[in-house]
């Protein structure tokens, strides 16, 4: 099973894209704006100038650059605005990839019958760690030991007395002790979960996960392909 470690930068990109690309459509909105009113103006002034005395040729050549500037403005920003929408959707299609994909990330963790991959993360003093599992109500359904290492280990969906717990949301905590049994820490770890849909909100990107947990797309440390 291949994991692949730093994948915010995709979404990242996404979301930085989605900013840039609102942005630009309001800048790109004003000049155009801009523009329509010195070309009226500058029309106007040519229809009611004075045959007897005309508009000097120097000023109108200032003006006729200006309107050039302005034009050229517009074009560029309309460009830049088309590229950063093209950017935009290449970035979901790569987020898009990740559909069906698992994802590490800290997010209550979703029975459904499958054990669950955690990745506990002790505190670095820790002489000992448990793994403790609580349900929606708070209630402590299971408490073990684990080992004092960050490799990953696999809760199977079952209580203290090795009985399977009913589907739902469960809360993992990893407590962490020293050599003399005095509490460390007390942290939630981070856990692989299917990814079923990628979607954008606003400026951010987000990921639904199996059981429908929506967590950012920058809040991911890993993916890997589900088995």
């Amino acid at each position: 099973m291949t994991t692949i470690d730093s994948t915010s930068s995709a979404a990242a990109t996404a979301a930085s894209a989605q900013t840039s690309a609102s942005a630009d459509a309001t800048s790109s909105t004003t000049l155009s704006s801009d523009f329509a009113t010195f070309l009226k103006m500058l029309t106007t002034q040519l229809q009611n100038q004075d045959p007897l005395n005309p508009m000097d040729s120097t000023e109108f050549a200032v003006q006729l650059a200006t309107f050039s500037n302005v034009e050229q403005q517009v074009k560029t920003n309309d460009l830049l605005s088309q590229m950063i929408q093209t950017s935009s959707t290449s970035q979901m299609a790569e987020l898009a990839n990740w559909i069906g994909s698992e994802v590490r990330v800290e997010a209550p963790a979703t029975f459904q019958g499958d054990p669950i991959t955690i990745s506990p993360a002790p505190a670095d003093a820790a002489s000992w760690a448990e793994l403790v599992v609580t349900d929606r109500n708070g209630v402590e359904k299971n408490r073990f030991e684990i080992p004092v290492s960050d490799d990953p280990i696999e809760w199977a969906g079952v209580d203290s007395q090795e009985n399977t717990v009913a589907w739902g949301e469960y809360t993992l905590s990893v407590v962490s002790y020293d050599s003399d049994g005095n509490l460390i820490d007390s942290r939630t770890p981070e856990i692989y979960s299917r990814v079923t849909e990628a979607r954008l909100a606003g400026n951010a990107a987000e990921l639904v996960l199996s059981g429908g947990t929506v967590v950012s797309a920058d809040s991911v440390t890993a993916i890997r392909k589900a088995d």
